[in-house]
């Protein structure tokens, strides 16, 4: 296993070099100024002529891209060309919060949506899988935009039920040390900090769990239904095997690695596309901090950041595929 992993990770640098030359020439494609963005519109053309040589943007492509990879190449991102900051600090500051909202997406896409595949499954043209299955339709067609800004609307503004944006409510106080703030206001037993952390966390996470649910529903009751008909379960069923047993220790093992699949793929495109989420509920993560940089033709933040989301969906693909030995003992990595 431990050759397959290496192998793995070594094949992680052409897709990566890939993913930066792509990223760094669609930046550059995109109309606009870099320099007029960050002096207005009011600066002289001597102001960019000097801006554009201090970043480098009047240099040939090649050598902006040559400079760009061998700074990544030092564990060097480079600077934000709006704030001058350091973009791994800062990313240091965003990435948890997108992993949180992330993870508690999947958490509930998971759980939803596997019970109520098998649900589905096992009591198949039943009214609950009827409306289980359609009910997953209206998730996979649902817009994240719209079912945000439809859930603002009616929990936060007419029943004042949850709040509208943010991480945490201003006069709540909450020493971060992982800044993953559910998980710090539980270490340092801030139970106060920990509700309003939850409850703001809510929204976010229900509106971008919401497509991964339904697609997680529906590969879960087609692989259960695809299994179900094989004859071991049909011979654990006549030998008198309780139901619960042979729906959870033997169908539902062997339907997951096709749902495993879908799993690791989604996580990782949630954590990339959580830009509208972000965005619209004001949420302090990688997607609004992507968002932002667009807009402010921030080219540095762009590329380091997509560069770094891209190196995460990898490796989390990586972990998806080692985590099939263990519901699939016969596969082998040798």
């Amino acid at each position: 296993m431990l050759q397959y992993i290496v192998k793995r990770i070594l094949m992680l640098i052409p897709v990566l070099i890939g993913v930066s030359i792509l990223t760094f020439s669609l930046i550059h494609l995109i109309p606009g100024d870099p320099a007029k963005s960050m002096l207005g519109n009011k600066a002289t053309e001597a102001q960019l002529e000097a801006l554009r040589a201090e970043l480098g943007l009047n240099d040939p492509y090649v050598v902006q891209y040559g400079r760009f990879l061998g700074d990544i190449l030092q564990g060097d991102l480079g600077q934000s060309v709006q704030s001058k900051e350091d973009i791994a600090v800062q990313l240091m500051h965003k990435l948890p919060a997108t992993i949180e909202l992330t993870i508690f997406a999947m958490i509930l896409a998971v759980v939803v949506g596997v019970t109520a595949g098998v649900i589905a499954a096992v009591k198949q043209y039943s009214w609950f899988d009827n409306l289980s299955m359609t009910g997953a339709l209206f998730g996979v067609s649902m817009p994240i935009f719209w079912l945000g800004l439809m859930m603002i609307l009616f929990f936060s503004v007419q029943l004042q039920l949850m709040p509208p944006s943010g991480r945490l409510s201003s006069g709540i106080e909450l020493n971060t040390i992982t800044n993953f703030f559910l998980l710090d206001s539980i270490l340092t037993w801030n139970w106060i900090a920990f509700k309003d952390a939850f409850f703001h966390l809510l929204m976010p996470g229900i509106a971008l769990g919401t497509i991964p649910m339904a697609i997680i529903a529906r590969m879960t009751r087609s692989s259960m239904l695809e299994v179900m008909k094989q004859d071991y379960i049909r011979t654990a069923d006549a030998k008198g095997l309780k139901k619960h047993l042979i729906i959870f220790q033997h169908a539902l093992k062997n339907a997951f690695l096709p749902v495993l699949t879908v799993i690791g793929l989604q996580f990782g495109l949630l954590l990339g596309g959580a830009v509208l989420t972000e965005t619209i509920f004001s949420w302090p993560g990688v997607g609004r901090y992507v968002y932002l940089a667009v807009l402010g033709r921030d080219f540095t933040v762009v590329q380091s950041t997509i560069l770094v989301i891209a190196t995460i969906f990898v490796l989390v693909n990586l972990v998806t595929d080692l985590l099939y030995k263990y519901f699939d003992p016969r596969i082998s990595y040798d």
